[in-house]
């Protein structure tokens, strides 16, 4: 495998740590929780951790598919944990969080894809956090409308589901999903449910500019109203490897062609992750 490039000045990030940081670690522990910050190794986590936030990943930390970016593992699956819902609604009051991320490792095995335990925490989080805004982030549930109608009952404030990249880099980057599943998801959401819809793509993983115009234009269609763009990262030298790093000023590019492409918001610098600071939007 090719070494991965060195990362360039403005992608280095502080070192994790601070009483905060191991407070909510220790939290999670305690509550036996699983975070996409952790499982996906994502270099904003100490920032997130020390601002007391953090994005819930439910459903185990094992995956179904095996996506060449992605560092959460795939293996032995676990049994889909009733109390789960309860304990994450719990810390959330602990935490006195105002806005709540949910997502999840993919669960083809699941007749449903898992999304009745979105539904479930939601309700747990409602019932104990009434005034906290919450967002859920999904896989694309194999294209099961069934399943997407659970999660607009679940009325979610902001509805979040990637595309992670180009179409015509799939099969490379996401041998196992599908580009128009994921429009038609986010659609399907728009169209049936006043649910804010929300986006989110990774670049320096061998798109063109002319590819990112069309994903720019395919997501404006189906009228998402939030849009991240952030820099690709190898998780190792076993992942699918940097193409290229964008400079910072090539993201603020990257924004005003999304937003000239008539999407409402857009965020977008090299260490912008779906969830980050998912607060402020």
């Amino acid at each position: 495998m090719t070494k991965i490039e060195r990362k360039p000045s403005w992608l280095k990030v502080k070192a994790f740590g601070g009483d905060q940081f191991n407070e909510v670690n220790k939290l999670l522990k305690q509550y036996e929780l699983n975070t996409v910050c952790q499982e996906a190794n994502c270099p904003n986590r100490g920032e997130c951790f020390n601002s007391g936030t953090a994005t819930f990943l439910i459903l185990g930390p094992t995956c179904t598919r095996n996506c060449t970016f992605c560092n959460i593992g795939s293996g032995t699956l676990v049994e889909v944990d009733p109390d789960e819902p309860r304990r994450i609604a719990n810390l959330a009051k602990k935490l006195n969080l105002k806005h709540i991320v949910i997502t999840s490792v993919t669960r083809d095995d699941l007749e449903d894809g898992g999304a009745n335990q979105f539904l479930s925490v939601t309700k747990q989080i409602r019932e104990k956090l009434p005034n906290t805004t919450i967002e859920l982030l999904t896989p694309d549930f194999k294209g099961n409308a069934g399943a997407v109608d659970t999660i607009i009952e679940a009325s979610p404030d902001i509805f979040n589901h990637n595309l992670e990249t180009v179409k015509k880099l799939y099969p490379q980057v996401r041998p196992q999903a599908d580009y128009d599943f994921s429009l038609n998801l986010l659609s399907h959401v728009q169209k049936k449910s006043n649910i804010i819809t929300k986006s989110g793509i990774m670049v320096g993983v061998g798109e063109t500019l002319n590819d990112l115009r069309e994903l720019f234009y395919d997501l404006s269609e189906v009228k998402i109203s939030i849009l991240t763009i952030g820099q690709y990262l190898a998780p190792s030298q076993n992942h699918l490897r940097v193409s290229k790093y964008y400079h910072p000023n090539e993201f603020d590019l990257l924004k005003e062609i999304a937003l000239g492409a008539g999407i409402k918001k857009v965020i977008s610098a090299p260490l912008v992750r779906s969830s980050y600071k998912a607060e402020m939007l």
